[in-house]
């Protein structure tokens, strides 16, 4: 009875400790994956443009078939992955991310390239549910804290992906892509280790037979419009600031999105912290509503006035992204790679969907009209986040 009662304290004990190694691989993964995807491929679209002479058209093609990979799809992966788990797809996919954008530095035609950003979304895709997935189980008690720095790793790679290109490329071109590929191999090194754990944690949870909670399709589809309009609002401002503020230099602007998207990662951060504790129903009104008075200022300010505005509305406003992932999980205790695919693939997808929309009405009615649009989507979130189900409400997931 002490032998097994020894046996078991170190048990806890390595949960424990392994507990921390599989949150910050997760994390260091999530990182390198969106480094190079949501990160890095918007802002190459131009050094594609020159590299194969394509016209407007051609480029903006880049943009969609990566997001349509790597966001739109996310929750058909997480489908599938709820009904029989991959656990092999954690690696294969932050590989194939990274593997996929090194070719298109050698991709001969618009074919080519096209069809390697389509490897390099695919990737993302069944990476991301199966992260997420084992975010959750590592989680324990503090599924809050553990959501925030997983996806800090993503927002960090995001913001860091811009500044890549000028740091790596300028020296190289195009062509100097391929050098990303000894980084994929170090993404296997990095992850292949944890896929033993985490296959253990999925046949854990399939041996239940019985999961707690009920799946919730209404508060689902009004966390789904929220993370919506947070996703618009956030591309929004990342894709129309350079053009509202067009007498700044390229790299001034970049700077400024710099500032709000890193202001972001930090808010994701904080907000994990806390929202174990405020809640995250409370957590989602109030960042929210916090975000939309700075939105409302942003187009009248200049100079560090208009920084100062940035890092508190990214600070806000992205505050509750790492919150809704887990909201949703709980909204959806029984397909939580599905929810991990609508609240952070579909989302990001959305965004993208919605800049396009924001794009048309720039071009009829002027760059800020877009921005005086940009101001009240946080309200709106606000208001539709106090219409959600409590969390406490909602039974515990497994």
């Amino acid at each position: 009875m002490e032998s097994d009662s020894v046996s078991k304290s170190a048990q806890v004990h390595a949960d424990t400790s392994f507990y921390r190694r599989a949150l910050y691989t997760f994390s260091g993964a999530h990182f390198l994956n969106d480094l190079v995807t949501t990160g890095m491929v918007p802002a190459l679209v131009v050094m594609y443009k020159h590299a194969l002479h394509l016209n407007y058209t051609q480029s903006t093609l880049i943009v969609l078939v990566s997001y349509i990979t790597s966001s739109v799809i996310q929750p058909i992966f997480g489908m599938l992955t709820d009904r029989r788990p991959r656990v092999w797809l954690f690696s294969l996919g932050v590989f194939l991310s990274i593997s996929g954008l090194a070719l298109t530095g050698i991709a001969p035609s618009l074919g080519w390239l096209l069809l390697f950003i389509a490897i390099s979304g695919f990737g993302s895709g069944v990476f991301h549910p199966e992260a997420s997935r084992g975010t959750h189980f590592a989680s324990g008690s503090k599924k809050g804290l553990a959501q925030a720095i997983f996806q800090v790793g993503g927002n960090a790679g995001q913001a860091f992906g811009p500044l890549m290109i000028p740091l790596f490329l300028i020296h190289t071109g195009i062509h100097g892509l391929i050098w990303l590929i000894p980084i994929a191999f170090l993404s296997l090194i990095l992850t292949v280790p944890l896929l033993r754990w985490l296959n253990g944690k999925v046949q854990a949870g399939t041996k239940k037979k019985t999961i707690e909670g009920e799946n919730n399709i209404p508060g689902v589809i009004m966390l789904i419009l929220v993370i919506i309009l947070r996703s618009w609002c956030q591309i929004g401002v990342v894709i129309f600031l350079p053009f509202y503020m067009s007498h700044l230099s390229i790299q001034a602007s970049e700077t400024l999105n710099f500032i709000f998207v890193g202001a972001g990662a930090l808010g994701t951060l904080f907000g994990g912290m806390i929202s174990d504790r405020l809640g995250m129903k409370r957590l989602l009104v109030v960042s929210m509503f916090l975000a939309t008075p700075f939105a409302l200022i942003l187009p009248h300010l200049h100079g560090v006035l208009a920084v100062l505005d940035l890092l508190f509305f990214g600070f806000s406003v992205l505050s509750s992204f790492s919150v809704s992932v887990v909201y949703m999980q709980k909204l959806l205790p029984k397909n939580i790679a599905l929810a991990s695919g609508l609240s952070i693939g579909f989302g990001v997808g959305a965004g993208g969907i919605g800049s396009v929309f924001m794009g048309g009405i720039s071009d009829v009615f002027g760059v800020a009209t877009v921005f005086t649009i940009l101001s009240v989507l946080p309200l709106i979130g606000a208001i539709i986040s106090w219409l959600l189900p409590n969390e406490k409400t909602l039974g515990k997931t497994a």
